[in-house]
């Protein structure tokens, strides 16, 4: 395996949508129901990627690993709501690279774009997401104490605020 890491091109976007239905798929299995799981499809994802990079472009960054011509993962990253803050927005690997460095390449990668952002990154995750919780705790993010509870295909799921301190974060101007 020789996986590649590039900014996405717009022929990328409904590729990004059925991986990031197949990964969600995956990783929820065990935390959604059949019928949250199956809502929408790889072709609906695949066209919410396209109109939200159409207007987001200029602002956010969205990566992809890719292995020879197969999409292996992706993430996204940009502001967030709080000023100073950036957010890692998504990252998800295809089923079939989970375990095989494709995730934490692509976090070591999307590290300095975040950085470039703010002195601070915050994500959220399922709160029922024990591996992607493991993951992120590797990579150095700590649960800030900040929940929220919002909906995957129509079920209320509780997600928790992860947050690290980033190294050679935007510079800030004061007066």
């Amino acid at each position: 395996m020789s996986v590649h890491l590039r900014p996405a091109a717009d022929d990328d976007l409904r590729a990004i949508g059925a991986l990031h239905f197949h990964s969600r798929a995956s990783a929820y299995a065990d935390i959604l129901s059949p019928d949250a799981l199956a809502h929408g499809s790889p072709e609906v994802l695949g066209e919410w990627w396209a109109e939200r990079w159409k207007w987001e472009q200029d602002t956010h960054r969205l990566t992809v690993a890719v292995d020879g011509p197969v999409l292996a993962g992706f993430t996204y990253v940009g502001p967030s709501e709080e000023d100073g803050v950036a957010e890692l927005y998504a990252i998800h690997a295809d089923p079939a690279y989970v375990g095989t460095g494709v995730g934490r390449a692509l976090m070591a990668d999307a590290l300095p774009s975040l950085a470039a952002l703010g002195d601070r990154a915050v994500l959220w995750v399922l709160a029922a997401n024990e591996r992607a919780r493991r993951f992120y705790e590797r990579g150095g993010w700590v649960a800030d104490g900040t929940t929220r509870t919002e909906a995957i295909g129509g079920e209320p799921v509780l997600q928790v605020r992860y947050g690290r301190a980033l190294e050679g974060g935007r510079e800030r101007v004061t007066e």
